[in-house]
């Protein structure tokens, strides 16, 4: 009888650690090993004290008998036999793995069953999704905890109104400056920032919120750590890998033609799936995993069939167990079929050449040369049918050796000229821009929308992981939050602004109403569109204020000013009036120099 897709995907039900009434099982798949031992605290570390049994298809199991034979929080190592050599592994399935002076070791984990709350939980769309890296998430230098993000950012997340969290670096890691994306152990959540059952408690927490949680999954390749993680856990290269490394990322490629590759690829999607309650996954590297050459060269070249027929399948399981789940491809390309069910099945492709447009029109345009046409073009074309996930910066951008959107248009200033006292036109440079283009982005830009914690109030360092150049340092590998907590900064205003486009976004459902262009004047650099009942009328002109500017309508009717990037209260100067317009096929009204009005049609 052909086995189905669910029951397929239980590998980590299977291999592993699993306790019974009667005692202990360890089970691994090691094909290209001789032999196996497996040692740790309970035998003192006696490496020839339990060797495995090596069964059919090049498992190996261990059965220990007694439910005390091994103990919750002992270490346990597995020693690999291959051509005499003993290696030391971390095994497969580890669902917990710590580090103690630079050494990794698996610890059991052995608690009782977690009580989750959050039966009736329904995720919300369109999604409002906050990115977040959990380490890096607290005030003070140093690594922050899932409870630390549970207590004191949640609360954050749900008062600026974003209904979906996606979670970075969850899956273990030795190198905390891979920002997450070098998995040497696919089962087990970071240890760095707490256990299991605490992220458990954050995800269940979220769900009470109201939020759902996204995990960042990495299954486009791993680090090649050979004692943590599974690159040639058998002493074999070929076991889940394909020969080399990745050319950019110097990381180790799945060998997706392996039937013992998918298996356990998808056993842990449905892992975090069911034991976590994840709602959905931003599968991190799409492209990388589709073509052959990884996309490196722009040409995307031949594609990895065995790649695509993985996906296909990672997004039929995920529905299979859940039909709401969210799933999201990290994918430039646009390979056609992508976001289709009879295609790969994913629900959106994250719109990646968005924030490749704004840094690009920053550095390297001047204001007044910025095309209307174009910007408004790399918003709004998309494949019919193909949502995407928009965003006006990333992650990477925010990394040490570059610069968030903010940073980029203020620079230094910032750590002198943020302060409301402060007539600085640099900074209300900055300060009109960031809302523009968030505006911009948020209402064109997807049927959905993306930011990275910290960037929506205009976060003024970048990220610099702790590493031997910075003598280790976490002084930047945080959030300042108290900047948006000052009432004497401008940080805050920029976050009042994120909040209250959100709002708008959510209460107007602007984010899945067709647009529609109603004039676009690139000399003057003058955008009017209509999202649903909403006009955006845009400025972009550096210098040129437009006083009796008729603004197109798209019917007779009223016409309500009811908040524009230049209130006040978003650090602006106050130039919009809100009012009413009486319209035939146009009204006049007063549209200053960097400034957007938001008009709500009353008809």
């Amino acid at each position: 009888m052909e086995q189905n897709l669910v029951d397929f995907a239980n590998g980590y039900a299977y291999f592993g650690f699993h306790k019974t009434a009667e005692g202990w099982y360890y089970r691994e798949w090691a094909p290209g090993a001789d032999g196996m031992y497996l040692t740790g605290d309970f035998c003192n570390w006696d490496r020839y004290a339990h060797p495995m049994k090596k069964g059919e298809n090049g498992e190996f199991a261990l059965f220990l008998p007694g439910e005390n034979a091994l103990r919750h929080g002992q270490r346990v190592m597995a020693v690999v036999v291959r051509q005499g050599q003993e290696l030391d592994r971390i095994p497969l399935y580890a669902r917990y793995v710590t580090e103690t002076d630079g050494v990794w070791n698996a610890e059991i984990w052995d608690t009782p069953a977690f009580a989750w709350t959050d039966k009736d939980f329904r995720p919300k769309r369109p999604l409002f999704i906050y990115e977040c890296h959990i380490g890096m998430a607290q005030q003070e230098g140093r690594v922050g905890t899932y409870r630390e993000f549970m207590e004191k950012i949640l609360p954050r997340i749900k008062r600026i109104g974003y209904n979906a969290i996606q979670l970075m670096a969850v899956q273990e890691h030795p190198y905390y400056a891979s920002f997450g994306y070098q998995v040497t152990n696919f089962f087990a959540p970071s240890s760095r920032f707490g256990t299991p059952d605490e992220l458990k408690k954050l995800i269940d927490t979220a769900h009470k919120m109201g939020i759902s949680v996204l995990l960042d999954l990495v299954h486009s390749h791993a680090a090649p750590n050979t004692r943590e993680g599974p690159a040639d856990f058998d002493g074999s290269e070929g076991q889940f890998f394909k020969a080399g490394l990745h050319p950019a990322w110097g990381t180790k490629c799945f060998d997706y033609g392996k039937e013992a590759v998918v298996h356990f690829l998808l056993s842990n999607l449905k892992y975090w799936q069911t034991e976590f309650h994840f709602d959905g996954f931003r599968f991190d590297g799409v492209t990388s995993m589709l073509y052959r050459d990884h996309g490196l060269y722009g040409a995307y070249g031949e594609t990895d069939r065995s790649a695509v027929e993985y996906l296909r399948l990672a997004t039929a399981l995920a529905k299979q167990l859940d039909p709401r789940t969210v799933l999201i491809a990290e994918e430039v390309s646009a390979l056609p079929g992508l976001c289709r069910p009879e295609g790969l099945g994913f629900d959106y492709r994250l719109a990646m050449g968005e924030p490749d447009l704004w840094i690009r029109l920053i550095k390297d345009v001047p204001d007044e040369d910025w095309d209307l046409n174009h910007i408004y073009y790399e918003l709004t074309y998309r494949r019919p049918g193909e949502p995407v996930i928009g965003y006006c910066e990333s992650h990477d951008q925010a990394l040490v050796g570059d610069k968030t959107l903010m940073f980029r248009l203020c620079d230094s200033r910032m750590y002198t000229h943020m302060d409301k006292a402060s007539d600085d036109p640099v900074i209300h440079r900055g300060m009109a821009l960031h809302k523009i283009i968030r505006l911009l982005t948020m209402t064109l830009g997807g049927e959905g929308y993306l930011c990275f914690m910290g960037n929506e109030f205009g976060h003024p360092e970048w990220i610099d992981f702790p590493r031997e150049g910075n003598n280790w340092s976490y002084h930047y590998c945080r959030r300042q939050w108290n900047l948006a907590d000052n009432d004497d900064l401008r940080y805050g205003q920029l976050m009042e602004f994120d909040r209250d486009l959100i709002k708008l976004c959510k209460r107007r459902r602007l984010l899945t109403a067709k647009d529609r262009q109603l004039w676009l004047d690139n000399r003057k650099k003058i955008l009017v569109y209509q999202k649903g009942k909403v006009l955006f009328a845009v400025n972009l002109h550096p210098t040129e204020s437009y006083d009796g500017l008729e603004i197109p309508t798209p019917a007779p009717g009223n016409y309500k000013v009811i908040m524009s990037t230049d209130d006040p209260q978003y650090g602006g100067f106050g130039r919009i009036e809100h009012r009413v317009y009486s319209a035939g096929e146009h009204f006049k009204m007063y549209l200053p120099s960097r400034a957007a009005a938001v008009i709500v049609i009353e008809n």
